[in-house]
């Protein structure tokens, strides 16, 4: 526990006082290093909907954090090749790499193919995507198409489809094995699911993970600091170990979204801790 707690206090932002020379030649905290696993740590875009790309890369880089999965609030989805090239500057420039993009939700033909046109000006080659069951067959011939990996975000019970794990699982077991999930453990928590079991169940299909922590089982249960809710994180770093899984951890940081910083170096301190406490 004082590793994570110690982690934690590194992740924090913190100001360095200018009220003595000595102070001022003392080195500040630093961020927490990479992790030296085979997963990586990362940032879902969603986290910084109220907030423009200027603002969450500057938190990416004083969080450490150094993938990032592109939302199209920051760069959308009609943009021109100068507009993307500008975009992946800004995101060079700070040291951060836009890993996917997404969750892109898709309820035609049409919206699949623009998505799968914009990842590939973007890019990357994975789609974070939420398509109609229907939709299913075209995601597939679109994938052996571009040669890319399509993760179903999951949502918990707010939403019919894809409501966890088990229910991706189904509906794409049959297709072609680059179609997959984005692991939400919050929201697979959230309807009455174990996310360290279903990672452990589904881990050759499991392309992305949201990292996030809920306060219960069910509906009623909503989103905290990485830490303070029911999930087992020592046991579910474990078993992203076991299970070898060489993706992006990426928190999506969904309480005080107005003001979410404090929350999200709690969380990725956090997360870290854990990371170095059960090696």
């Amino acid at each position: 526990m004082r590793k994570i707690l110690n982690f934690i206090a590194v992740a924090l932002f913190v100001t360095i006082t200018q009220d003595s020379l000595a102070q001022t030649q003392r080195p500040g905290p630093q961020p927490a290093p990479e992790t030296g696993e085979k997963f990586k740590v990362g940032m879902a875009g969603y986290t910084f909907a109220k907030f423009d790309l200027d603002k969450t890369l500057e938190t990416l880089q004083r969080t450490d954090v150094h993938y990032l999965c592109i939302k199209d609030f920051h760069l959308p989805m009609n943009s021109t090749d100068e507009q993307i090239a500008a975009f992946k500057a800004k995101l060079l420039a700070k040291g951060v790499t836009g890993y996917a993009v997404g969750p892109i939700y898709m309820k035609s033909e049409g919206e699949i193919d623009r998505a799968f046109e914009y990842a590939k000006k973007v890019g990357v080659k994975l789609i974070i995507g939420v398509p109609n069951y229907d939709l299913l067959p075209y995601v597939d011939k679109k994938v052996k198409e571009y040669d890319f990996h399509y993760a179903i975000h999951l949502h918990g019970p707010d939403i019919k489809t894809y409501p966890d794990a088990e229910d991706v699982w189904n509906h794409v077991k049959d297709l072609d094995p680059r179609i997959g999930m984005c692991l939400d453990i919050g929201h697979d928590t959230r309807n009455g699911k174990d996310p360290v079991a279903d990672l452990k169940l589904y881990k050759s299909r499991v392309f992305d993970i949201h990292i996030k922590d809920v306060t219960g089982h069910t509906k009623l249960g909503y989103s905290l600091e990485v830490g303070r809710g029911v999930i087992n994180f020592p046991a579910f770093v474990r078993m992203l170990r076991k299970v070898g899984y060489s993706g992006v951890c990426s928190l999506e940081h969904e309480k005080d979204m107005g003001d979410p910083f404090m929350g999200i170096a709690e969380s990725i301190g956090y997360f870290r801790g854990v990371i170095e406490a059960t090696k």
